[in-house]
């Protein structure tokens, strides 16, 4: 089926002026080409989507010729990022069924389509006749507001078990409902899960943390037992205190309003996930020590989740700032031996107290300290070869 802009009804002005560029020069070159994914969804639901996947005939060697802007990334199966300045637009190949769902040969648009997870996902913008393309009923699921899969049902999850988690995630992003027969399969294959990467894992929750629907989304997910693989330590303190749990939903709803108001920093992100824990665990009374205790556990806590090592510090430090403690500089990431690990300074500025540091004396002594005894440990091994017996001479050795 395809549909014209009055039975689509997406707004134009919504589509992003780069991704229709991308789409316009492959076209030009001679590559069918569209905006493909969650994309078209959102703009059929009158949101303003914050990312522009694109689908084309074009290889990846032949997109990087077309465009200077561009990186071939992956090993499996190769996509392309073209950069317009911050903005970073995934284009992708058309894949192919020649050896089955998870083949990473290129094929048609007609393949393509049936490798997509679920119907309101699989969608073909053309931006420039303004139509959308539907092979799979997809605009018929977005107006009957279902989630449909379009991998047969003893595959999809077997082959992908993150397909789960996604499945979960529009619905409660979206509103629509789950068949029963997806909800169903969904609780029996949940424990597929754990076999999935941590990377993976990371991954999609950042996907959530930034759907500015995390909350509805954790809660779901919680629900149909999901969330335990995703956060197993947060998961199971919801189990055991419901206050936790109330405290922790409502701190990813203070996440989804910073998101919406475009304020969602990785490290403010990740904070939503580790604050209430931290509130219930950490002394907070400014102890340098006591801030690299706290971010051990914030580590230990968020497991299997691996997030970059830079941001957790951040979300760590904006939480003891909330608690009125000021983290001067962090030296997490460069880990300089015999230095002090943090600076930290109370933040007093309501009771207009001058804030606390480590003395700088302090700092020196201890400096002073550590070249002593180096300097000592150098002079006794010094001390201790002179004190040996001269050593034979080795022959010298006849090659050179």
């Amino acid at each position: 089926m395809v549909y014209t802009q009055d039975e689509h009804g997406i707004n134009f002005s919504d589509v992003d002026t780069e991704a229709v560029t991308i789409v316009e020069q492959l076209r030009a070159n001679g590559y069918e080409t569209y905006i493909v994914g969650g994309a078209v969804r959102d703009l059929i639901l009158g949101k303003k989507p914050k990312d522009f996947d694109i689908v084309s005939a074009a290889v990846p060697t032949r997109i990087k010729k077309i465009f200077r802007n561009a990186r071939i990334i992956g090993h499996r199966f190769r996509l392309v990022h073209v950069y317009f300045g911050t903005k970073i637009f995934e284009v992708s190949t058309f894949r192919s069924l020649k050896d089955g769902l998870n083949s990473n040969t290129f094929g048609t648009i007609e393949e393509d389509v049936l490798r997509r997870d679920f119907t309101l996902n699989a969608l073909f913008y053309d931006p420039l006749a303004q139509v959308v393309v539907d092979y799979v009923g997809g605009m018929r699921d977005i107006r009957g507001k279902s989630v449909r899969p379009i991998i047969p049902l003893d595959r999809i999850f077997s082959d992908d078990p993150v397909r789960m988690i996604r499945a979960v995630k529009y619905s409660a992003a979206t509103g629509f409902k789950l068949p029963l027969f997806l909800k169903w399969k969904i609780k029996k294959q949940s424990p597929l899960l754990a076999a999935v990467s941590p990377s993976r894992l990371t991954e999609e929750i950042f996907k959530i943390l930034y759907s500015s629907r995390a909350a509805e989304i954790v809660a779901d997910l919680e629900a149909f037992g999901l969330y335990v693989y995703l956060q197993p330590n947060a998961s199971a303190l919801m189990k055991e205190t419901k206050n936790f749990r109330e405290r922790y939903l409502n701190s990813l709803r203070g996440l989804n309003d910073r998101v919406l108001r475009g304020e969602g920093a990785s490290g403010e992100v990740l904070s939503g996930l580790i604050r209430d824990y931290l509130a219930d665990s950490t002394c907070w009374d400014g102890d340098p020590e006591n801030y690299k205790e706290t971010f051990l556990a914030a580590r230990r806590f968020v497991l299997p989740m691996n997030p970059p090592r830079i941001e957790l510090d951040k979300a760590v430090r904006l939480i003891f700032k909330e608690h009125g403690i000021m983290i001067k500089k962090s030296r997490l990431i460069e880990r300089e031996r015999g230095k002090p690990l943090f600076s930290v300074k109370k933040a007093a500025a309501s009771q207009g107290e001058q804030g606390v540091s480590l003395p700088k004396e302090k700092r020196l002594a201890k400096s002073r300290k550590r070249r002593s005894k180096q300097r000592g440990q150098e002079d006794r091994r010094l001390t201790e070869k002179d004190s040996e017996p001269p050593q034979k001479p080795e022959p010298a050795d006849t090659l050179s």
